[in-house]
């Protein structure tokens, strides 16, 4: 790999509102997403809003998953971002699809710190 990491953005629709504004739900499937990846989870923290949502993030060796849920939109944003080349960011995305029943995903994904252009953009910050 040419760059750092590999950061996939995923706008996740048509899930089960249920599932998006549960706190144990989602911390456990962002967790298990992290290890189907073959990530190493270090620690995690969410948080639940009121009237609703949920907010949280995994922190693994490897870099992070992060997500923001609407559940009375059925929407969520996720990201997951990888250093290296043992964990793909793809199976963490496509888990979480999955088990939040989502109907519909778009998805990118950047790649983070291309290290031939590393030393001209420190010098234009």
């Amino acid at each position: 790999m040419n760059a750092l990491g590999r950061h996939v953005l995923a706008e996740v629709y048509g899930c089960d509102f249920n599932i998006l504004n549960d706190l144990k739900k989602v911390e456990e499937i962002m967790v298990n997403a992290a290890l189907e990846a073959g990530a190493e989870v270090r620690e995690f923290v969410f948080h639940k809003f009121s009237p609703q949502g949920v907010s949280g993030v995994v922190v693994i060796s490897e870099s992070h998953l992060a997500i923001h849920t609407w559940p009375e939109l059925g929407y969520a944003a996720v990201d997951v971002f990888t250093c290296g080349d043992r964990v793909n960011p793809w199976d963490a995305a496509n888990y979480v699809k999955e088990m939040f029943h989502a109907q519909h995903v778009e998805a990118k994904e950047i790649i983070r710190g291309t290290m031939e252009q590393a030393p001209d953009r420190a010098a234009n910050l």
